[in-house]
Protein backbone atom coordinates (compact mmCIF):
# COMPACT_ATOMS: atom_id res chain seq x y z
CA UNK A 1 0.00 0.00 0.00
CA UNK A 2 2.66 2.60 0.90
CA UNK A 3 4.80 2.00 -2.54
CA UNK A 4 1.18 2.12 -4.28
CA UNK A 5 1.13 5.17 -2.30
CA UNK A 6 4.53 6.25 -3.43
CA UNK A 7 4.29 5.50 -7.48
CA UNK A 8 1.05 8.10 -7.13
CA UNK A 9 2.57 10.53 -5.48
CA UNK A 10 5.57 10.78 -8.15
CA UNK A 11 2.98 10.40 -10.96
CA UNK A 12 1.05 13.65 -9.88
CA UNK A 13 4.26 15.77 -8.40
CA UNK A 14 3.95 19.14 -10.76
CA UNK A 15 6.32 19.30 -13.11
CA UNK A 16 9.69 21.38 -11.91
CA UNK A 17 9.58 24.80 -13.23
CA UNK A 18 12.66 25.99 -12.24
CA UNK A 19 11.90 29.58 -12.72
CA UNK A 20 9.31 29.12 -10.02
CA UNK A 21 10.88 27.00 -7.44
CA UNK A 22 14.98 28.39 -7.39
CA UNK A 23 15.05 31.63 -5.85
CA UNK A 24 18.36 32.02 -3.88
CA UNK A 25 17.09 28.56 -2.25
CA UNK A 26 15.94 28.74 1.49
CA UNK A 27 19.47 29.36 2.91
CA UNK A 28 20.88 32.18 0.65
CA UNK A 29 17.49 34.37 1.67
CA UNK A 30 17.72 33.51 5.51
CA UNK A 31 21.01 34.32 5.11
CA UNK A 32 20.12 37.79 3.75
CA UNK A 33 17.43 37.85 6.04
CA UNK A 34 19.78 37.10 9.31
CA UNK A 35 22.17 39.51 8.24
CA UNK A 36 20.10 42.72 7.87
CA UNK A 37 18.51 42.54 11.03
CA UNK A 38 21.94 42.73 12.27
CA UNK A 39 22.11 46.42 10.82
CA UNK A 40 18.31 47.90 11.55
CA UNK A 41 17.78 51.04 13.97
CA UNK A 42 16.27 50.23 17.42
CA UNK A 43 13.44 52.40 15.63
CA UNK A 44 12.99 49.86 12.65
CA UNK A 45 13.29 46.77 15.10
CA UNK A 46 10.87 47.79 17.00
CA UNK A 47 8.42 48.59 13.77
CA UNK A 48 9.52 45.40 12.63
CA UNK A 49 8.86 43.12 15.16
CA UNK A 50 5.16 45.24 15.58
CA UNK A 51 4.98 43.28 12.39
CA UNK A 52 6.45 40.23 12.17
CA UNK A 53 5.47 39.09 15.73
CA UNK A 54 7.64 36.64 16.77
CA UNK A 55 8.70 35.62 13.00
CA UNK A 56 12.16 36.72 12.71
CA UNK A 57 13.13 38.40 9.02
CA UNK A 58 15.41 34.99 8.18
CA UNK A 59 12.33 33.00 8.65
CA UNK A 60 10.02 35.72 6.62
CA UNK A 61 12.45 35.72 4.39
CA UNK A 62 10.95 32.35 2.29
CA UNK A 63 7.58 32.95 2.76
CA UNK A 64 6.97 34.25 -0.77
CA UNK A 65 8.30 31.09 -2.41
CA UNK A 66 5.89 29.31 0.04
CA UNK A 67 3.24 30.77 -1.67
CA UNK A 68 3.88 29.57 -5.15
CA UNK A 69 1.75 26.38 -4.19
CA UNK A 70 -1.16 28.59 -3.49
CA UNK A 71 -3.49 30.03 -6.72
CA UNK A 72 -4.19 33.13 -5.03
CA UNK A 73 -0.97 34.21 -5.54
CA UNK A 74 0.15 32.92 -9.24
CA UNK A 75 -0.15 36.94 -9.96
CA UNK A 76 3.03 37.49 -7.97
CA UNK A 77 5.04 34.81 -10.37
CA UNK A 78 6.89 37.28 -12.56
CA UNK A 79 7.78 39.41 -9.46
CA UNK A 80 10.65 37.84 -8.54
CA UNK A 81 12.72 38.44 -11.71
CA UNK A 82 13.33 41.05 -14.48
CA UNK A 83 14.92 41.04 -18.03
CA UNK A 84 16.82 43.74 -19.47
CA UNK A 85 18.75 42.65 -22.32
CA UNK A 86 22.94 43.14 -22.53
CA UNK A 87 23.28 46.84 -23.67
CA UNK A 88 20.28 48.25 -22.64
CA UNK A 89 18.79 50.31 -20.23
CA UNK A 90 15.72 49.29 -17.41
CA UNK A 91 14.04 51.93 -19.03
CA UNK A 92 14.45 50.95 -22.23
CA UNK A 93 13.09 47.46 -21.91
CA UNK A 94 9.41 46.54 -22.76
CA UNK A 95 7.95 46.25 -19.05
CA UNK A 96 6.32 42.88 -17.93
CA UNK A 97 2.34 43.65 -17.94
CA UNK A 98 2.31 41.02 -14.75
CA UNK A 99 4.83 42.99 -12.99
CA UNK A 100 8.56 42.47 -12.38
CA UNK A 101 11.39 42.36 -9.78
CA UNK A 102 12.63 46.29 -9.56
CA UNK A 103 8.49 47.52 -9.71
CA UNK A 104 7.34 45.25 -6.89
CA UNK A 105 9.99 46.23 -4.63
CA UNK A 106 9.65 50.06 -5.46
CA UNK A 107 5.76 49.85 -5.13
CA UNK A 108 6.47 47.51 -1.56
CA UNK A 109 8.67 50.44 0.05
CA UNK A 110 6.25 53.01 -1.31
CA UNK A 111 3.47 51.10 0.06
CA UNK A 112 5.01 50.36 3.69
CA UNK A 113 6.53 53.83 3.93
CA UNK A 114 2.76 55.25 3.39
CA UNK A 115 1.54 53.98 6.86
CA UNK A 116 -1.99 53.34 5.27
CA UNK A 117 -1.67 49.18 5.06
CA UNK A 118 -3.79 46.99 7.08
CA UNK A 119 -2.24 44.88 9.84
CA UNK A 120 -2.10 41.82 7.48
CA UNK A 121 -1.67 43.65 4.39
CA UNK A 122 1.53 45.17 5.89
CA UNK A 123 3.03 41.85 7.17
CA UNK A 124 2.63 40.30 3.35
CA UNK A 125 4.31 43.16 1.51
CA UNK A 126 7.50 43.32 4.35
CA UNK A 127 7.71 39.54 3.97
CA UNK A 128 7.48 40.17 -0.04
CA UNK A 129 10.01 43.31 0.16
CA UNK A 130 12.19 41.08 2.64
CA UNK A 131 12.21 38.28 -0.34
CA UNK A 132 12.51 40.44 -3.40
CA UNK A 133 15.62 42.06 -1.83
CA UNK A 134 17.50 39.01 -1.91
CA UNK A 135 16.10 37.68 -5.32
CA UNK A 136 17.68 40.68 -6.74
CA UNK A 137 20.97 40.19 -5.57
CA UNK A 138 21.21 36.94 -6.96
CA UNK A 139 22.49 37.70 -10.05
CA UNK A 140 20.66 35.66 -12.66
CA UNK A 141 16.99 36.80 -11.60
CA UNK A 142 18.41 40.08 -14.02
CA UNK A 143 17.78 38.11 -16.53
CA UNK A 144 19.27 38.89 -20.34
CA UNK A 145 16.19 37.39 -22.39
CA UNK A 146 17.76 34.61 -23.78
CA UNK A 147 17.98 31.96 -21.42
CA UNK A 148 14.96 31.85 -18.80
CA UNK A 149 17.78 33.84 -16.11
CA UNK A 150 19.76 30.90 -16.54
CA UNK A 151 17.32 28.14 -16.18
CA UNK A 152 18.29 27.34 -19.92
CA UNK A 153 21.96 26.84 -19.38
CA UNK A 154 22.60 23.44 -19.02
CA UNK A 155 25.57 22.44 -17.15
CA UNK A 156 27.07 19.51 -14.79
CA UNK A 157 27.58 20.57 -11.41
CA UNK A 158 29.96 17.63 -10.10
CA UNK A 159 28.58 15.12 -12.75
CA UNK A 160 24.73 16.27 -11.81
CA UNK A 161 22.83 17.52 -14.28
CA UNK A 162 21.74 20.99 -13.35
CA UNK A 163 21.80 24.56 -14.99
CA UNK A 164 23.32 27.74 -14.12
CA UNK A 165 20.88 29.64 -12.30
CA UNK A 166 20.50 26.32 -9.59
CA UNK A 167 24.05 26.73 -9.21
CA UNK A 168 24.10 30.35 -7.98
CA UNK A 169 20.47 29.22 -5.85
CA UNK A 170 21.14 26.37 -3.77
CA UNK A 171 24.30 24.18 -5.38
CA UNK A 172 27.37 26.90 -4.16
CA UNK A 173 25.59 27.74 -1.02
CA UNK A 174 24.94 24.22 -0.26
CA UNK A 175 28.42 22.85 -0.73
CA UNK A 176 29.39 25.05 2.03
CA UNK A 177 27.38 22.54 4.44
CA UNK A 178 27.10 25.56 6.85
CA UNK A 179 23.27 26.07 8.45
CA UNK A 180 22.18 29.81 7.39
CA UNK A 181 23.23 30.89 10.40
CA UNK A 182 26.58 29.49 10.28
CA UNK A 183 27.00 30.93 6.68
CA UNK A 184 25.59 34.24 8.10
CA UNK A 185 28.07 34.26 10.76
CA UNK A 186 31.10 33.24 8.59
CA UNK A 187 30.15 36.56 6.00
CA UNK A 188 28.76 39.22 8.00
CA UNK A 189 32.14 41.23 8.69
CA UNK A 190 31.56 44.68 6.26
CA UNK A 191 33.34 47.88 6.82
CA UNK A 192 31.64 51.05 7.94
CA UNK A 193 32.46 52.49 4.60
CA UNK A 194 31.04 49.61 2.84
CA UNK A 195 27.45 49.79 4.57
CA UNK A 196 27.62 53.40 4.20
CA UNK A 197 28.26 52.70 -0.14
CA UNK A 198 26.33 50.03 -0.08
CA UNK A 199 23.44 51.37 1.67
CA UNK A 200 23.82 54.60 -0.93
CA UNK A 201 22.77 53.17 -3.92
CA UNK A 202 19.17 52.33 -5.38
CA UNK A 203 17.41 49.23 -6.40
CA UNK A 204 17.71 50.19 -10.40
CA UNK A 205 21.83 50.45 -9.05
CA UNK A 206 21.30 46.56 -7.97
CA UNK A 207 19.88 45.55 -10.92
CA UNK A 208 22.35 47.21 -13.17
CA UNK A 209 25.09 45.76 -10.75
CA UNK A 210 23.74 42.19 -11.44
CA UNK A 211 24.23 42.59 -15.24
CA UNK A 212 27.70 43.52 -14.77
CA UNK A 213 28.20 40.91 -13.17
CA UNK A 214 26.90 38.64 -16.02
CA UNK A 215 30.43 37.68 -17.97
CA UNK A 216 31.70 36.22 -14.75
CA UNK A 217 28.43 34.52 -13.88
CA UNK A 218 28.66 32.64 -17.37
CA UNK A 219 32.51 31.96 -17.85
CA UNK A 220 31.67 28.43 -18.45
CA UNK A 221 34.07 25.47 -19.88
CA UNK A 222 33.05 24.53 -23.16
CA UNK A 223 31.40 21.43 -21.96
CA UNK A 224 29.90 22.95 -19.11
CA UNK A 225 30.82 20.76 -16.26
CA UNK A 226 31.77 22.61 -13.38
CA UNK A 227 32.46 22.17 -9.79
CA UNK A 228 35.60 23.16 -7.64
CA UNK A 229 36.90 25.45 -9.75
CA UNK A 230 33.77 27.08 -10.49
CA UNK A 231 33.29 27.19 -6.91
CA UNK A 232 36.61 28.52 -5.93
CA UNK A 233 36.17 31.27 -8.57
CA UNK A 234 32.72 32.49 -7.45
CA UNK A 235 32.73 31.55 -3.72
CA UNK A 236 33.58 35.51 -2.36
CA UNK A 237 31.48 36.68 -5.24
CA UNK A 238 28.18 34.79 -4.01
CA UNK A 239 29.07 35.31 -0.46
CA UNK A 240 29.78 39.56 -1.42
CA UNK A 241 25.74 38.96 -3.18
CA UNK A 242 24.52 37.89 0.57
CA UNK A 243 26.16 40.02 2.37
CA UNK A 244 25.26 43.18 -0.10
CA UNK A 245 21.65 42.01 0.16
CA UNK A 246 21.46 42.12 3.91
CA UNK A 247 22.90 45.37 4.10
CA UNK A 248 20.74 46.90 1.52
CA UNK A 249 17.69 45.31 2.92
CA UNK A 250 18.61 46.99 6.51
CA UNK A 251 19.14 50.23 4.58
CA UNK A 252 15.79 50.45 2.85
CA UNK A 253 13.60 48.98 6.22
CA UNK A 254 15.09 51.66 8.34
CA UNK A 255 14.29 54.36 5.78
CA UNK A 256 10.75 52.94 5.81
CA UNK A 257 10.40 52.28 9.73
CA UNK A 258 13.38 53.72 11.05
CA UNK A 259 12.05 57.56 11.20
Amino acid sequence: MVFILLIVSLLFTPSDDLSKKYMWGQNGHRVIGDIAADYLTPEAREEIDRVLGHESMAIASTWMDKIKSNPTYDHTHDWHWVTIPNGMTYEDTEKNPNGDLINSIRTFIEELKSGSLSAKEEKKKLRMLIHLAGDIHQPLHVGNGEDRGGNATKVEWFDEESNIHRVWDSHMIDYTELSYTELSAAINHPSDQQIKKWQETSVLDWAYEAIELREQVYDLPEDHEIGYKYQYENRDLLDRQLLKGGVRLAGILNDIYGE
